[in-house]
């Protein structure tokens, strides 16, 4: 009886000397072949918020765009949290190229850290601003991306070296208040003039997702310790940078991954998320929208597919964990 269910349970694997269809397709497929279609500069506040950190892995890890830089802005002064004041963008650089190195990037993007000031009338020609500067000039035959999800002041400083640059990319800016009377929102409020300065005074192509709209990328609490820190160390080591907030900070059943949506309309889909093309409105200095600007428009996002996001973002960290990314 015994040697005939081994027969029976061998016949049931092999026909004819070969595997089974399902059972092969088991032990080694075939990929969807995909491509980059863009490069991107990633720019964000990454001593600050985790949801910035959480982009940074997700936009790393896609096949779908290059990220060619990364550069690091600073924190407000008044909301540095556990960060010593004026080391921020400093500490910014260190912790995304410490993720780098966890996420085992193969051909890491260089990390430089932007001015430490906030709110300048001139902004300093940082290391960042130079950078970004060096590779919007660069020739590519990949279109370009400047993604932000902080203050715009190291976008800000780069115009500012080199204004041809805004002709050469198109600005994903996570910030600023809900259209059409705006309002306070931290990446605004931090940086008043270097919002201005991009959105008054050039004429880079800017896409904007408000803050009622990246407000939707919300995320409970108990998900990420759920999905995020049981997928490998490098979840785990992600995760472990939302338990440290700011002193001042009353965490709520959700964390909103705010940040995200630079990656969901650079490199998944902007198909699935609305959005309107408004014409672009001055600054306040309470951070609300004042009159029209003549011949300048800003595409500004109304809702976003949160699902798709968070669904690309944990099936590549799966993937990157069993090391098929």
């Amino acid at each position: 009886m015994h040697s005939r269910r081994n027969f029976v349970v061998s016949c049931g694997a092999i026909v004819g000397g070969a595997m089974l269809p399902g059972l092969a397709r088991a032990a080694a497929y075939r990929q969807i072949p995909q491509r980059a279609s863009a490069r991107v500069i990633i720019d964000n506040d990454f001593a600050g918020d985790p949801d910035g950190l959480v982009a940074l892995a997700h936009q790393l890890l896609t096949p779908k765009t290059r990220t060619v830089l990364v550069t690091s802005s600073a924190l407000d002064p008044k909301l540095v949290g556990n960060v010593p004041v004026g080391t921020t963008a400093a500490a910014g650089r260190a912790t995304a190229e410490e993720l780098i190195r966890r996420a085992g990037i193969k051909t890491p993007p260089p990390v430089k850290a932007g001015s430490e000031v906030l709110g300048a009338a001139q902004p300093e020609a940082s290391e960042a601003a130079r950078a970004i500067v060096a590779e919007v000039m660069r020739d590519d035959p990949l279109p370009l991306f400047f993604t932000c999800g902080g203050p715009l002041t190291n976008l800000a400083a780069a115009l500012r070296l080199e204004p041809k640059i805004a002709a050469r990319m198109t600005v994903i800016w996570i910030g600023g208040g809900a259209y059409p009377a705006g309002g306070w929102e931290y990446n605004l409020s931090a940086d008043i003039p270097a919002a201005r300065a991009v959105i008054e005074e050039s004429k880079v192509p800017l896409w904007q997702i408000p803050q009622d709209a990246y407000r939707q990328m919300q995320f409970s609490v108990a998900e990420l310790a759920e999905q995020l820190r049981p997928i490998s160390p490098f979840g785990e080591w992600l995760y472990d940078k939302f338990t440290t907030p700011p002193s001042f900070v009353d965490v709520g059943g959700s964390w909103p991954l705010g940040d995200s949506p630079t990656v969901l309309l650079s490199a998944i889909s902007q198909e699935s998320s609305t959005h309107v093309d408004l014409p672009a409105r001055r600054i306040k200095p309470d951070c609300t929208y004042g009159e029209e600007i003549a011949g300048r428009t800003v595409r500004v996002f109304r809702t976003l597919d949160a699902r798709l996001t968070f669904g690309d973002f944990f099936a590549l960290m799966r993937l990157h964990a069993k090391g098929e990314v």
